[in-house]
């Protein structure tokens, strides 16, 4: 079932199992008045895998989850890999329009999707982007979603309250119903399911923004996503003793493979938070005894600068890991010096490659905010020049990253154009983000190739938010920029050229990207222009934005 000598397991269910048989009694999953031992969870995992297999869904099949951090989560995705599908995880921050986009284009069969949650009905939200498509077609009788003729199953998660029952032809499942929908399949169905798994198939397709402003869905391999969860596990030393607060998203690979397949492979605690909340935050590292709180920076620092934070008992936590933006070192040292993490790590990856590099435990403050490690999980890293030569760049001059290793992504779904040109002839992938290495192979990272921003710990691409204000009667043309912010690290500026005569302000562009975009990246600020600066070929010079001119004068 495993790697010679039972190191690691080969798939994510096989992990599962191992774990069950390693830590049954331990606790697994703790979310509010739910605690699950492992094998609790390894039970709740087969009955949610019966289910799917009840409703139809095949081995390779895609299964979509659009939920935040909660137990079902856990349940839903690991039950649909034990059945056999891929798991395609949707950023719970989408609009009913993104979330239409990955259903349709991954041709998901089954999709988990919370109930209200923040104030909205994502199922609701879905339906009626696919009603204003105008591809609803024909349909099947009770079909869940009118207009994604794929997907036959939706369950639906309960976050904010119970829902009501399901409406009569609604053809939508709700979480209590799998008990009895499971019944009917025996565990003979799930053994062979669970023996056909293909360590090397894609385990998971994770969407992620690119220049041109279409999502593309990155393929890893169950071994692959092992391999990089292993690689954290390693590095910050997580054992069966590790109670870990995951604040990270679960559709984000730092808080699913980082998350949750790390605490599997070693036994550790998961303990969800929905949102983050530092007052909530810092009852639960009270109550529960949290030892490992990873996060984006901006969450350290809301939680340093808290006015109750020295009302609760924090004295648990031991291992923070960061990254994501610039990590300041005075930060390391109040995170060490007031939170009382022991150990605080930084490291770099992407969807691509996740866990590409990382800090190590005995490194100092300084290092550790000014770099983001060396190679892990198996990568090579080099760094290359921009000029489009590809030739390498010694230490301490800045290039392109590249990436090489067994945990590169399989390949963009169904895009074989954008993954050749993402990984090249010799496996290296081309990230677009600019670092310098020094005679250490410690990394920093220095520019973004790809005009790409980071807000809040998420990744913000300006095509993407470009194309959306291109759709906005009255404009003429849009750039968008990160600019910084006390808060979030960056938020988006937008830039804006109005066709002649027209009457916009800044409230109609939010008002539209917030209709159309995830809240992050909706710009923060908006700048009406008469014209734009540009190159010689016409292209808008987004550097010259960024100083904060709006001259039309090229700069050297």
């Amino acid at each position: 079932m495993g790697s010679p000598g039972g190191t690691r397991p080969d798939t994510i269910p096989q992990a599962l199992v191992a774990a069950a048989q390693r830590f049954g009694d331990r606790e697994a999953v703790v979310d509010g008045s739910v605690r699950l031992s492992y094998n609790d969870l390894h039970q709740r995992v087969r009955d949610c895998a019966r289910l799917f297999i009840a409703e139809g869904i095949r081995e390779g099949d895609r299964v979509a989850i659009c939920s935040p951090n909660t137990h079902h989560w856990v349940e839903a995705a690991l039950g649909a890999l034990y059945a056999g599908a891929t798991l395609v995880p949707i950023n719970t921050r989408y609009t009913g329009e993104e979330i239409l986009d990955i259903v349709r284009r991954s041709a998901a069969t089954a999709l988990v999707i919370a109930g209200e949650f923040l104030g909205t009905d994502r199922l609701a939200s879905l339906r009626e982007a696919a009603a204003r498509s105008g591809d609803q077609g024909h349909g099947r009788d009770g079909e869940p979603v009118p207009g994604i003729p794929t997907l036959r199953t939706v369950l639906r998660v309960p976050v904010e309250s119970e829902p009501s029952a399901t409406e009569p032809g609604e053809a939508v499942l709700d979480w209590t119903d799998i008990p009895e929908r499971a019944r009917g399949i025996g565990s003979g169905e799930l053994d062979t399911r669970l023996a056909h798994a293909d360590p090397h198939e894609p385990s998971d397709i994770l969407f992620t923004s690119g220049t041109t402003g279409r999502s593309k869905g990155a393929m890893s391999a169950h071994t692959q996503s092992l391999g990089v969860a292993e690689a954290w596990a390693e590095l910050g030393g997580l054992t069966e003793r590790d109670r870990y607060l995951v604040i990270n998203p679960f559709f984000h690979s730092f808080g699913y493979k980082a998350g949750i397949l790390a605490a599997i492979l070693r036994g550790a605690t998961i303990i969800p938070q929905v949102t983050f909340d530092a007052e909530a935050a810092f009852a639960t590292i009270e109550s529960e005894r949290v030892t490992v709180l990873p996060g984006a920076p901006t969450i350290y620092q809301v939680m340093l600068d808290h006015p109750r934070r020295e009302e609760f008992d924090i004295s648990s936590l031991r291992l923070a890991v960061t990254g994501a933006a610039t990590v300041p070192v005075v930060l390391v040292e109040r995170m060490r010096e007031q939170l009382g993490f022991d150990c605080v790590l930084t490291a770099y990856g992407l969807t691509e490659a996740a866990v590409a590099t990382m800090c190590r435990p005995t490194d100092r403050p300084r290092t550790v905010a000014t770099t983001c490690g060396k190679a892990a999980a198996g990568f090579e890293v080099i760094t290359v020049a921009t000029d489009g030569s590809g030739a390498r760049t010694p230490p301490g001059e800045p290039g392109e990253i590249l990436l090489r290793g067994p945990n590169v992504m399989l390949g963009y779904l169904d895009d074989p154009e954008e993954t050749a040109r993402a990984i090249d002839s010799e496996g290296w992938l081309h990230t677009g983000d600019v670092g310098v290495l020094d005679k250490h192979g410690y990394l920093t990272i220095t520019d973004r190739i790809k005009d790409m921003y980071v807000s809040g710990g998420f990744n913000v691409y300006p095509a993407e938010v470009e194309q959306t204000l291109a759709r906005l009667d009255g404009v003429s043309e849009a750039a968008v920029v990160g600019v910084a912010d006390d808060r979030l690290g960056e938020v988006g500026k937008a830039y804006i050229l109005p066709t002649p005569g027209a009457d916009l302000s800044e409230t109609d562009v939010i008002d539209h990207c917030k209709e159309r975009l995830a809240n992050y990246k909706v710009p923060r600020q908006v700048e009406f222009v008469s014209e734009f600066p540009r190159n010689a070929t016409g292209k808008v010079l987004k550097r010259v934005l960024r100083d904060g001119t709006t001259s039309t004068k090229e700069r050297a």
